[in-house]
Parts: C-alpha cells; sequence; structure tokens
C-alpha cells in the first residue's frame, strides 16, 4: 500500500503518460478499442491490446484488418517492432501502468443493462491488479457502474482504490467510419474516483487526446455519454414522427429539414430513417431508464423516443406493401426484395444492432423472399439477436439483376453504390435515407419511407 512518503509515486506516474514512457493496456479491441489503440501507438506508447477473441489477435498479427477503416499494416508493424503486444492473455496486465476496459455493454432480452463482459473483466483483471495502476472504464453504462461495480470487483484484491490503485471514467466517443474525427481528435471527458485518480486520468489522456473535459466525478462522465446519446435518439425520433405526419400531408421532410438548417441559430438538423442501429443509440438510453427507476423515477420522454424509432422498420414495410399494392396489386407472400446495406450506417463495415436484421425479418414474417447487397459485409454475421441470418451472402448488383427483383429498399446508403442504377432498373424503389435526391436520381419508381 502507499503511505505518505509514496505519495511522489503519483507524480511519478503522471510524469511517466505525460513522457510516453508508460505501458498501457486496451481490454477489448473491438470499434473503441482498437482505435485507441491506433491513437496510443501513434503517439509513442507501448500497447498492450487484449481481447478474448483469439481470431482477432491472430487478425492482427498476420496484418489483416477486421475493421475496415482501421489501416492493419499500422497494428502489425507496431507488433514487429515491439510496441505493440497483441494478446489473449490478461497476465500480460500485469506489466501495464494503465488498463483501458472497452468492452461491450448490450440489453438483455428483457432490456435491461447486461454488464456480464463489464464485470467479467474486472474479475479477470483482478488477479493482475498491483499497485500503482490505473484503471479506466470507457464503456457506456449508468451513473454509478465505474464505482459500484468496477471498484468493489478490484477491491477484493485487498487493494484500494486511491491507495494502491487508481480509477476513473472516460466515455468512448467513437464514430465509425468519421475521417474527420479520429480518437485523438475528439476531446475526452474523465472523472474519477478522487483527486488523484483524475490527475492521472487527465495525464494519461493529454498524452495523446486534442482536449480532456474534466468533471467532478465518474458518475458525472457517466451521465454525460449517457445525456450525448439520449439528445441524439429523442431528435432523431422527433424527425421520424415528422416524417410520418409529413408524409399523409404530402410534404417531403427531408427538403423541410434542409431549408430548416439554414437557420443560423436555434436549430440543429436530425434526419429519419428506417429505425436506429449501431451500440449506442438504441441502447443507451435505457440503462438510464432502468437506472431512473432505483429512484422511482420515469422517464416518459426517453421511453417514447425508443418507442417511435422502435417502429421505424414496421412503418418502411407499410410503405413498401402499400406501393406493392398501388402498383401490382400483390402483397409481400412470394415477392422478391432486395435489401441495400446491412451496416447501420454508410461508408461502415458494422453491423451492430442494424435495422436492416428487423426490415429481413419482418418482410419475411409476411412471406417476402429476401436478399441483400452491401459492399462492404460480404456475410452477415452471427448476432445474438438473429443468428438465423448469419451466413447469407451480398449479391451482386447489375442492372439485370436488380430489374428482377419485385422493390429494392435502401436501408443504408453506402457512397460506394450505383444509385442511378438502382433508379433505372428497379420496379419499385423505396429510398429511407433521401439518397437518390442527393444522387440526382429521379424516377416515378423513387419512394421515400
Amino acid at each position: 500500500m502507499l503511505d505518505r512518503s509514496d505519495r511522489l509515486s503519483v507524480g511519478a506516474l503522471a510524469a511517466r503518460y505525460r513522457e510516453r514512457t508508460a505501458i498501457v493496456a486496451v481490454v477489448g479491441l473491438g470499434y473503441v478499442g482498437l482505435p485507441l489503440v491506433r491513437g496510443l501507438i501513434g503517439a509513442g506508447f507501448r500497447v498492450i491490446g487484449l481481447d478474448v477473441d483469439a481470431g482477432k489477435i491472430d487478425a492482427l498479427k498476420r496484418g489483416e484488418a477486421y475493421i475496415s477503416h482501421l489501416s492493419a499494416p499500422m497494428f502489425s508493424s507496431a507488433i514487429e517492432d515491439g510496441r505493440f503486444n497483441a494478446t489473449t492473455s490478461f497476465r500480460d496486465l500485469h506489466e501495464a501502468d494503465a488498463i483501458l476496459i472497452c468492452v461491450p455493454t448490450p440489453l438483455t432480452a428483457h432490456r435491461e443493462p447486461d454488464l456480464s463482459f463489464v464485470e467479467n473483466t474486472a474479475r479477470s483483471i483482478r488477479p493482475n491488479l498491483r499497485a500503482g495502476q490505473l484503471i479506466v472504464l470507457e464503456s457506456t453504462s449508468y451513473p454509478g457502474t465505474t464505482r459500484t461495480v468496477i471498484k468493489p470487483i478490484l477491491e477484493q484484491s485487498k487493494l484500494k482504490s486511491g491507495k494502491d490503485f487508481f480509477i476513473a471514467y472516460s466515455p468512448e466517443r467513437e464514430d465509425p467510419g468519421n475521417i474527420k474525427f479520429s480518437t485523438s481528435e475528439i476531446p475526452k471527458v474523465v472523472g474519477g474516483d478522487g483527486e488523484d485518480a483524475l490527475k492521472l486520468a487527465d495525464a494519461l489522456y493529454s498524452s495523446f487526446v486534442r482536449q480532456t473535459v474534466l468533471v467532478s466525478s465518474p458518475e458525472t462522465a457517466e451521465a454525460v455519454k449517457i445525456t450525448e446519446n439520449v439528445f441524439r435518439s429523442v431528435n432523431i425520433a422527433l424527425a421520424n414522427e415528422l416524417k410520418v405526419i409529413y408524409t399523409e400531408m404530402g410534404i417531403d421532410v427531408w427538403e423541410v429539414i434542409e431549408a430548416a438548417k439554414t437557420k443560423p441559430f436555434g436549430f440543429m438538423p436530425f434526419y429519419p430513417g428506417p429505425g436506429l442501429g449501431g451500440h449506442c443509440i438504441p441502447i443507451d438510453p435505457f440503462y438510464l431508464t432502468w437506472k431512473s427507476r432505483e429512484y422511482g423515477l420515469a422517464t416518459r420522454f426517453i421511453e417514447l423516443a425508443g418507442e417511435i424509432n422502435t417502429m421505424m422498420p414496421r412503418y418502411v414495410i407499410s410503405r413498401i406493401v402499400d406501393e406493392l399494392n398501388a402498383r401490382t396489386g400483390r402483397g409481400l407472400n412470394g415477392t422478391r426484395i432486395l435489401i441495400m446495406g446491412l451496416a447501420y450506417k454508410k461508408n461502415i463495415d458494422d453491423a451492430r444492432e442494424s435495422p436492416s436484421f428487423k426490415l429481413i425479418e419482418l418482410l419475411e414474417k409476411q412471406g417476402a423472399i429476401c436478399e441483400l447487397h452491401d459492399p462492404l459485409i460480404s456475410v452477415i454475421p452471427c448476432t445474438r439477436e438473429h443468428p438465423h441470418l448469419a451466413g447469407r451472402r451480398s449479391v451482386a448488383l447489375s442492372y439485370e439483376a436488380v430489374s428482377e427483383y419485385d422493390a429494392v429498399l435502401i436501408a443504408t446508403d453506402h457512397d460506394s453504390i450505383d444509385y442511378q442504377l438502382l433508379a433505372n432498373s428497379a420496379k419499385i424503389l423505396i429510398d429511407t435515407r433521401n439518397v437518390c435526391a442527393r444522387a440526382g436520381a429521379v424516377g416515378s419508381n423513387i419512394v421515400k419511407a
């Protein structure tokens, strides 16, 4: 245990962070952890990257990318010159001066927080914990997770937070595929369990991130992340509700939004779509909803937004049915539908929580025959909620192939898709992203939904 004379060790550790001579470990090498590793390596740190998925570790060592927007050679080069140790062993964490936890925080089948990945990671770190280490949780969770979940597990080692080791919370703010903002360019919110933990976390992140934003506690930092995603969820729900209303009035909601955003104050554009996707917006608000029940409080605004966004795939299906009936006199049973895009947003290969999964299930439940095209995802991956769709392959695009489908549904607006080809060849083209208008593709067969 650090005694009073050893308090200088906190300053010495902070200096190691600032001088980039510390060893930093990142646990969880997914869409959050791997960009974090990239930022740390780029700043000159020696990095330990740990993931329980041996396939990811092997891919990194072979110089292969499993996240399309990240450069695989950077990681393999760092492995070769000893700056990056990619491993599946938690024993390697004993060498680290800081351990950053970037593991999933999904929902259960009953839409309650599933912290099993966080808890299991903390339990695996505990036997390898040593005095002087900084542990930072980056995974999104409800306020209180760092101090009421992570801290007690780690303190079962007999080491004490704030005396022997230090814990903090710094929420990830990754936007996969956004070339304007890399990890190092996005301001980092930091809250520590005590003054020393905050100083250490600030010293670490400020050594490779453009700006740190220090807050009074881990709970405040956790609330910042939840607030960011609740804000987006609520405003997207509003855009989706306006889409439904304005469509009935014969008004193009996208045209309305484009005109409204010319106001230089008091308006921020959010856009409708076929449903929410990604690991943040469909999930994170429900962490706050669950936690608020502990205080006897209802989150009516958040839950209403969730209901509206969750209903969007069904609304899109209803639009397809209406168009099929009006143009062909047929329903969905036996119709062939091509889904354009599996990724939850354009120009990335990330299918987590993608609304395309729900669209396919709803269509096939009514007898439709669905196929998929995504230029960045060749095979549907196995997921917890949609395992039966795993293994389906992306089909090739051509004028002749597209013309054989009864309808084409644009769910993801990848830039690399030829929308003019779709407009020229599809019998019915259902556009949930307004991408045809942006691409200059027009035709009586195009329907916004």
